[in-house]
C-alpha cells in the first residue's frame, strides 16, 4: 500500500551538471497527514500486509528546498516517513528515503537495510551531490547501528550527523545545531508500549481462539478462559506493566505476571464440587504450570519491540528460560489432558 502523501514531481534546477540531478524528478511533498496517512498507520499497527506499508525509495522535496537546505535520511516505512515530514513542518529540506523493505529505521538498522550500503547507494543514485551544495546528512540516531559515518564519508564524501531519538525533537536540534543529552536518551514510555499491543494481539488471535475452544470442550469453561487471560496477560498487560514488573529478564517478568494471573483459577479449581482430592489438587496445579509459562513466552517475544534488550541479552534468555517453559507446559499439559480423559469417561 502506498498512501496518498500530496506528491507531486520537479526537476532539480541547483546542478550544474545535466547527466544525473537535472535528469531526476524530485517528488514534492509536505507535512500533512492525510485520512489515508492514519488509515495506514492504523493497518500498519494491526499488522495488515505488514510489508505493504511502503513508500518508494529515493529523494524527496519538502517545501522548497534549496542547495543550502538540510537533508534528512529515512525509511520506506510510511510511520517513520510521516513522523519525519510531520515533524518537519515549516522546513524546507530535502528527505532521502532508503530502501528498508518497509521496516522501521531502528529495526532496519539492526537488519543492516538502514545501513551505510544503502545510503551510499541512494546518495549516489539521486545524485545528491549535484543537488546540495553541502555534504552533510542527519541521520535519525537510532539508524546509527546500520550506519558507519566514516566509510560513509570515505564512499560518497558526505558527513553524516546523528539527529535526535525522536523526530518531535528535530524542530529544537535545527535551531540550536545540537542534541541534548535528553534528546540522545532513548527511553520508552507507554504511549510506545500501547502502539505494539495490537500487533502482538494480531499474531497469537487465531491460535489462541482454537486452543480455548478446545480446551472449553475438553475441560469446561474455565479452561477455555484462562487460555484467553493468559494471553491477554502476556499481550496486553506485559507492556503496560514492563517498568514496574520486578528482575530485569523478561521471562521472569513473565513468568511472575503470569503467576499472579494463574492464581484465580487454580483457587478455582482447587474449590471445585464433587472431585476427589487428588483430582482438585492436580487441577489446581494445571493453570500454576501453564499459565505463567505461556505469559513468559509472550514475554520473552516482546524483547523484539523494545529498546531495553540486547541481541546477546536475548539469546541468553532463550537458552535459560525456554527449556523451563517447555517442561512446565508439557507437565501441565499431560496432567490436564488425563483429568479430562477422566472427565469424559465419567472416572472423576
Amino acid at each position: 500500500m502506498t498512501p496518498e502523501h500530496n506528491m507531486e514531481t520537479s526537476c532539480c534546477c541547483s546542478c550544474s551538471e545535466p547527466d544525473t540531478a537535472c535528469s531526476y524528478s524530485i517528488p514534492q511533498t509536505d507535512s500533512n497527514i492525510t485520512i489515508a496517512n492514519r488509515i495506514d498507520h492504523i493497518l500498519a499497527r494491526w499488522g495488515y500486509k505488514r510489508s505493504g506499508h511502503v513508500v518508494r525509495p529515493g529523494l524527496y522535496r519538502l517545501g522548497n528546498p534549496d542547495a543550502d537546505s538540510p537533508v534528512f535520511a529515512s525509511a520506506n516505512y510510511t510511520i517513520s516517513f510521516d513522523t519525519l515530514r510531520l515533524n518537519l513542518k515549516g522546513f524546507d529540506a530535502y528527505i532521502l528515503v532508503l530502501d528498508t523493505k518497509g521496516i522501521n529505521v531502528w529495526c532496519a538498522a539492526g537488519k543492516g537495510t538502514f545501513g551505510t550500503d544503502e545510503l551510499v547507494k541512494r546518495i549516489e543514485s539521486t545524485g545528491l551531490s549535484h543537488i546540495v551544495s553541502h555534504r552533510n546528512i542527519i541521520v535519525p540516531q537510532l539508524g546509527a547501528p546500520g550506519i558507519s559515518a566514516h566509510m560513509v564519508k570515505q564512499r560518497s564524501g558526505f558527513t553524516v550527523e546523528y539527529g535526535p531519538v525522536r523526530a518531535a525533537d528535530l524542530p529544537e536540534y535545527m535551531r540550536t545545531g545540537k542534541a541534548t543529552s535528553e534528546m540522545r536518551k532513548v527511553s520508552f514510555p507507554i504511549q510506545d508500549r500501547l502502539v505494539l499491543i495490537p500487533i502482538e494481539l494480531v499474531h497469537v488471535a487465531i491460535p489462541t481462539i482454537i486452543i480455548s475452544i478446545i480446551l472449553w470442550l475438553l475441560a469446561g469453561p474455565a479452561a477455555g478462559v484462562a487460555a484467553i487471560a493468559a494471553v491477554i496477560t502476556g499481550t496486553v498487560l506485559f507492556p503496560i506493566l514492563l517498568p514496574y514488573l520486578p528482575t530485569q529478564d523478561f521471562s521472569m517478568k513473565g513468568f511472575i505476571l503470569g503467576g499472579v494471573c494463574a492464581v484465580p483459577f487454580s483457587a478455582m479449581y482447587a474449590q471445585s464440587a464433587d472431585l476427589p482430592e487428588w483430582a482438585l489438587a492436580a487441577g489446581a496445579i494445571v493453570p500454576l504450570l501453564i499459565i505463567p509459562a505461556v505469559v513468559a513466552y509472550l514475554g520473552l517475544n516482546f524483547t523484539g519491540s523494545t529498546p531495553y534488550t540486547s541481541r546477546t541479552g536475548v539469546k541468553k534468555e532463550i537458552f535459560r528460560y525456554v527449556p523451563i517453559m517447555a517442561v512446565m507446559t508439557g507437565i501441565g499439559s499431560v496432567i490436564g489432558i488425563v483429568l479430562s480423559i477422566f472427565r469424559l469417561a465419567g472416572v472423576i
